[in-house]
């Protein structure tokens, strides 16, 4: 998601100063914890800061050498209210200890937006868009700060016992913190250290304590604002509230965070409180995160399962060498049957945004079961379409946020390829070949007005040309795909091309394509049929608020990308792609899989049968009846063509409308028709004959080494006479 990242470092090299954090010797803390998912959650991170002073080292570099001093203390509020926990004490006063922590407790769900705004409470706020609202893990501010969508909670400067409260609505047991600084592109703000508290009422709150020496427990937190560091509690608390009061920030900085809290349900035998809302599908299928062995072994068994409907085969492999594995589901696999459209699903571009890559494998499983079933929606859906379904087009960068965990994996860390490249920015511009083309009216008539070729410094050896990029544009080219979507994470919104602005260097300007209804059609169809995007009472997920235009948008109108996939396959192929941002957060945690899964589910069927939509039908010679392979079909008032595949079948997306369509080929004569897309489901039937033009017809004869017919020969001799 987003071709610009608002990446934050804690440093300010032009001025050739390193102003960090206090180092965790000089705090008298031990660092927070960055472990994988598989063990993050089972160890504890932290130690008692039992010291009274913390100052701040100052690094001033100066050619070769470092001359480190001793600054002003930093800002330490007094200790706050402490108090035994309600309900935690037996009759004869004795604490009763909570349960062993269960490992691997989930979030409470700050970042996937299930806490609401009215759940996040603060002692104070600098605005209204940095107020606890604000402050959720991985969210991301607009380019201007001061605005209503900044990002992070940030106290006003002048309180001087600051707190973020977060109310679970039931009791919970809370286990662990994970916090970030402020996402500013003019700021550096976060918190060094911490303290925790609880409360069952929000008016009586106890402290985390240190085990060995009693004290209050002062957690680690940040050194810089993009890193998520997590705290396991040493020991878990059952409670309903929860507050973090910020201790120590960066000097230069306010006292601001963005968090997830860590928790588990608990029981409520005498059902004191209102039942908490479960994630869960009633679909057996296999919700968890999948590395690539993992990912692997789940296609086979697919496989394995519905034999004669699948079909497992790669594309091509990762820098590193893993393979791009592709599942085709059709009644045929691993054929092109006549009339029969191929539709594309991708996913994982961007190895960090891991939903895309689950819910395609939870599609494939669901077709799967759904078919042996004998689902009817499924079974046409199979017999009637050739599904592609790529999970993972950057394995190598997935691999990297995987290691790191859904929760502290950040907004950037896997969204590369290992070589560095952001593959969404890697596909060849052909917009402004086009652009320049048309600038000087050569389209249609001199330059085509589709499938542009590659650039020649693009095929250069020396081309920065993804391995996975290219593995990509062969599979564009081998199958003639018509319909696509490229699923992200990170956004709640459908874009559709162009994804460029026409305007050179301009950041957003709305850049619709030839084919604006169609696409605008498709894009509203999965908003409209995706359960988050149509609640209307959800807040956005950043900084803009999608909800207010159908949840759909021009991706040049959002934020400029160059070389964009979606771009590239509609200017170089037949295909028409748009791009799914699936969820506020982009690696959610498993058990949140379900819940995600039942919110897609049912656009990702009903995208994949908007393939039916508009024309479709097979060109063909008058005389032999053989399909004409890259016939051109054109459309009267809409300037972007589509060819037949090596068949002579075409697919025409349309909407509803009467058309004009041609049909033209080399050495064909063209043919016209009416043709009239209703609002029935199903393409409508647009079949073409032509006729060879006599020059055609000459060469065919003069290579076969006939004789030319003598009405023929007369015909040309007419041709000269006129002449």
């Amino acid at each position: 998601m987003w071709g610009l990242l608002l990446a934050v470092t804690a440093f300010a090299p032009s001025v050739g100063l390193s102003l960090g954090a206090p180092s965790a010797s000089v705090l008298g803390l031990t660092p927070g914890s960055t472990l994988a998912p598989h063990s993050s959650l089972t160890q504890a991170s932290t130690k008692a800061n039992e010291t009274s002073e913390q100052h701040v080292r100052l690094r001033v570099i100066k050619k070769k050498k470092i001359i480190v001093k001793k600054r002003k203390k930093l800002r330490q509020p007094g200790s706050s209210v402490t108090a035994r926990p309600l309900g935690t004490t037996s009759p004869a006063k004795t604490r009763i200890l909570p349960e062993k922590q269960e490992p691997g407790c989930p979030p409470l769900g700050l970042e996937s937006l299930r806490v609401s705004d009215s759940q996040l409470e603060a002692s104070s706020s600098q605005s209204f868009g940095l107020g606890p609202h604000r402050g959720r893990l991985n969210i991301q501010s607009g380019l201007e700060d001061g605005d209503l969508y900044d990002g992070a909670w940030c106290a006003e400067q002048q309180d001087t016992e600051p707190w973020l409260q977060v109310d679970a609505k039931n009791p919970v047991r809370f286990s662990g913190i994970i916090t970030q600084g402020r996402n500013s592109v003019w700021r550096y703000d976060w918190v060094t250290s911490y303290k925790v508290q609880f409360s069952n009422d929000s008016q009586t709150w106890w402290n985390s304590r240190n085990h060995s020496s009693g004290m209050d427990m002062v957690f680690p937190a940040n050194s810089d604002s993009e890193t998520p560091v997590l705290n396991l509690l040493p020991e878990p608390q059952v409670a309903r509230f929860i507050r973090l009061l910020p201790q120590t920030w960066f000097q230069e900085g306010a006292s601001c965070l963005r968090a997830e809290i860590l928790a588990c349900p608990v029981s409520d035998p005498n059902d004191l409180f209102p039942e908490a809302h479960t994630l869960g599908s009633s679909d057996s299928l296999d919700f968890q995160h999948h590395n690539y062995k993992a990912m692997r072994k789940l296609m086979k068994q697919v496989h394995e399962q519905c034999p004669n409907i699948t079909r497992i085969y790669s594309i091509g492999k990762s820098y590193q060498g893993l393979k791009l594995y592709v599942m085709e589901m059709s009644d045929q696999p691993g054929e092109h049957e006549l009339g029969e459209p191929e539709v594309r699903y991708v996913a994982g571009m961007h190895g960090n945004e891991a939903l895309g890559r689950e819910l395609l494998l939870l599609l494939m499983q669901f077709l799967c079961h759904e078919f042996l079933r004998g689902n009817p929606r499924v079974t046409r859906l199979l017999t009637e379409t050739r599904i592609h379904l790529l999970p993972s087009m950057n394995p190598d960068g997935y691999e990297i946020a995987y290691r790191k965990g859904s929760e502290l994996v950040g907004w950037a860390e896997g969204r590369w390829t290992y070589q560095g490249i952001d593959l969404n920015h890697n596909f060849a511009d052909l917009n402004t070949p086009l652009w320049y083309a048309e600038d000087d009216g050569l389209v249609p008539h001199t330059v085509p007005n589709h499938h542009l070729p590659l650039p020649t410094y693009y095929t250069l050896p020396n081309a920065t040309v993804a391995p996975e990029t290219w593995a990509v544009i062969k599979w564009m080219k081998r199958i003639p795909f018509v319909l696509s979507a490229n699923l992200h994470g990170g956004e709640l919104v459908v874009s559709y091309p162009f994804d460029m602005t026409r305007t050179p260097w301009a950041a957003r300007e709305l850049t619709p394509t030839p084919d604006d209804a169609v696409f605008r059609w498709l894009s509203t169809v999965y908003a409209g049929t995706n359960r988050v995007m149509q609640d209307t009472d959800r807040r956005p997920c950043h900084s803009e608020d999608f909800s207010l235009h159908g949840n759909i948008i021009n991706g040049a109108d959002w934020h400029t990308v160059p070389g964009s996939m979606n771009d590239f396959s509609y200017l170089h192929t037949n295909c028409f792609e748009v791009t799914v941002e699936l969820s506020c957060d982009k690696f959610p945690h498993e058990k949140e899989l379900p819940q995600e899964w039942e919110n897609n589910k049912d656009a990702l069927l009903t995208y994949l049968e908007q393939v039916r939509m508009g024309i479709a039908g097979v060109v063909r010679d008058k005389d032999t009846e053989l399909g004409i392979a890259d016939a051109v079909i054109a459309v009267e008032g809409i300037n972007h063509d589509v060819t037949t595949a090596w068949g002579g079948d075409y697919w025409r997306l349309l909407t509803p409308g009467d058309y004009v369509v041609t049909a033209s080929a080399e050495g064909y004569h063209p043919v016209k028709k009416h043709c009239r897309v209703t609002f029935e489901e199903g393409p409508v039937p647009c079949n073409f004959l032509l006729t060879k033009t006599p020059k055609q017809r000459l060469r065919e004869l003069l290579a076969a080494g006939a004789k030319v017919p003598p009405d023929l020969r007369r015909k040309l001799e007419q041709l000269r006479g006129q002449k």
